[in-house]
This record gives C-alpha cells, structure tokens and sequence, in this order.
C-alpha cells in the first residue's frame, strides 16, 4: 500500500502480481509476433528445424504479395462497412430491446425474453439454408446486404443490455422524465442511452470484433473475387499445390492490424465506459 498527497492508500501489487502480468502480457502477444516473424521469413525457412524466432527481410515483399493477390483493399473497406454496421445496428437494436424487457410492463414479456434467451441454444448452422434461401430469392448474394442485416440484432447484445439496464437505470429516473412530460423517444435519448452508454461501448467492441472475424456466413454469401470480407479474401492465399505460409501470415497481418489500431484509438474509452458504469453500478 503507498499513500498519496491526500493521506489515501492506494493499493499496489507485488512483484508476484506484476511478473504474472507480464507473464500474461507476453503469452497474448506471442501469436501476434510470430504472425509478423512468419511473415517476414520465406516460406521455405519456415518449414526448418527450428523454426525461426526474429524477423527477416520479407515482410514488404510479402505484404505487397498479400495485399495484390487477396484483393485486401477491397476486402479491408467491405469489412470495415459490414463490422461497423453490425456492431451500429446491434448496439441500437439491443439497446431499444433491453430498455424494454427490463423496464417496461407488457404482456408475455418472460415469455418473449425466454424465447429471445433460447435462441441462443440453436446452432447457427441450422439457420444457413433457408437464410440462404432468402437472401438468393432477394438476389442479395454476393452483397454486403447479405452478411449485414442478419447480424443487426443479436440475442446475446439484448439480453446484455436488459440485465445492465435493470440494475443501472432506476425507474424513478424514467417516471419523471414521464412526469415531465417527456415521449418515449425523448426518454430513450436523454435517458436510456446516456445511462446505457458504457455497455454500449463494450457490447460494440465485441460486437465489431465477432464481425470482423466472422468466416462461418461470409464464406456461404460472398465470393472472394466480388465482395469480400477479409476472412473471406485471405482464403484465396491459401490455394495451390503448396501454399505459401509466408503470404498467409502476411494477409494474417494485414488483416490483424486494423483491429489493432480499432483498440489503440478507443481503448481507453471503452475501458473508461467500463469503469463508469462500474462505479454507477
């Protein structure tokens, strides 16, 4: 314990503490390392024993190679527009259905809510042949339509944001925005989303980190030389007789980073918004 300027003790960890951090710390950016090593080596000197452990002097070669072959600054855009739609769309949307499941008296609503819950038990894979179904009826294939609307609303993201509402927004808060004489969309602005807002931030990260590293429907509604997803364009680097392991790290990287860069600019929001709603809570 260390004390401040004010008197107050603040809470220090050991030195235990602080060599599992780094440890932690050094076994999640491990991957991430090897993907730029990999992807600077050829890949012939990653097929040695033992494989190498430092960069080599590759990686703009075969970062070009990538980004020509795969098609990635189409896929790069396409995938930014489909992950930030989903995550807008689901934020919105499960917001909305929260605030209603958790605040407002309607009939049936356990029943819905155990309904919405229970789709969460059904394997999405049961879902693929008449979504596909639909979206080729709607000649939506090969669309970006096709892989962003269905993922606009999500069960999970209503049932997160019903549980955080009940406990975060008190309802005397909402009867007197009633009282004066406030609509319900006004009370959902004023009220809701700014009371909401922290979960929001962290129901959004997820929600564009599950979009952006979706492959199960993009493979089945996009192609790779149309519109593709990154996860859907970097299945082109690994066709062949013998793929270049070299490359797909490389396309790996590329399409890694932006994610990356994502937490770098707004992580300290989203962990603000966390630690907001932690002490509101």
């Amino acid at each position: 314990m260390n004390r401040t300027s004010g008197g107050t003790r603040q809470p220090t960890g050991g030195r235990v503490a602080h060599a599992v951090l780094i440890l932690f710390a050094a076994g999640s950016l491990f991957p991430l390392v090897w993907t730029a090593v990999a992807a600077s080596r050829t890949s012939g000197r990653l097929a040695h024993t033992p494989p190498p452990f430092w960069f080599g002097g590759h990686l703009l070669k075969n970062l070009e190679i990538a980004w020509t072959d795969a098609n990635l600054g189409t896929a790069l855009v396409n995938t930014t527009v489909v992950a930030g739609s989903v995550a807008a769309g689901t934020v919105f949307f499960s917001t909305l259905a929260g605030f209603a499941f958790a605040k407002l008296r309607f009939r049936f609503r356990n029943a819905l809510l155990a309904l919405v819950i229970g789709t969460m038990m059904v394997p999405p894979q049961l879902s693929v042949v008449p979504l596909y179904l639909l979206i080729a009826e709607l000649s939506w294939t090969d669309r970006l339509q096709s892989v962003v609307l269905p993922g606009l609303v999500s069960a999970f993201g209503v049932f997160f944001m019903r549980q955080y509402l009940t406990r975060a927004l008190p309802t005397e808060l909402i009867e007197a925005a009633r009282v004066d004489g406030a609509s319900s969309w006004r009370v959902m602005w004023h009220v809701v989303f700014p009371a909401a807002r922290p979960a929001m931030a962290v129901l959004g990260m997820l929600t564009f980190v599950m979009a952006w590293n979706d492959f199960f429907w993009p493979i089945i509604a996009l192609t790779q030389s149309g519109n593709p997803t990154v996860q859907v364009a970097l299945t082109g680097l690994g066709r062949g007789y013998i793929p270049d392991q070299s490359v797909i790290m490389a396309g790996a990287l590329l399409g890694t980073l932006p994610l990356l860069l994502a937490f770098v600019l707004f992580g300290r929001h989203i962990v603000g918004g966390i630690m907001q709603g932690a002490v509101k809570g």
